[in-house]
């Protein structure tokens, strides 16, 4: 491996701001806050909203994270049902300028052929 060019390989401790779940593992990510771990030394910290610990797929509960008030905007927008609220039905026009009369005359035409081109003496 060339020198100089590889980032620096450390380890990190990440922690998930819903549980509080936190764990040290190895990783080139950079980050200014630290922390200071179980074996008293200090590493830096990477803040996760959501990890294995949150999830839906790993806890097997269905958990809802509201980032920035999105859950409830939903459903102010949506009701609780999950519906989508009803349209207002279109009223048809009263104008009498729609032409409800199709034009068939193209439709009795035979539809163009290619050219016979063989030379049949």
């Amino acid at each position: 491996m060339k020198d100089g060019i590889h980032p620096e390989y450390r380890p990190v401790v990440f922690k998930d701001t819903s549980t509080g779940y936190a764990f040290l593992t190895r990783s080139t990510i950079r980050s200014d806050k630290t922390i200071e771990w179980e074996d008293g030394s200090s590493y830096p910290l990477v803040t996760l909203e959501i990890s294995s610990s949150s999830h839906p797929f790993y806890t097997g509960q269905q958990r809802m994270v509201d980032t920035a008030g999105r859950v409830e905007r939903f459903r102010k927008r949506y009701g609780k049902g999950g519906s989508a609220p009803a349209a207002p039905a279109e009223e048809p026009a009263d104008d009498d300028t729609t032409d409800d009369t199709t034009d068939d005359t193209q439709a009795d035409e035979p539809a163009d052929e290619p050219a016979d081109t063989s030379d049949s003496a």
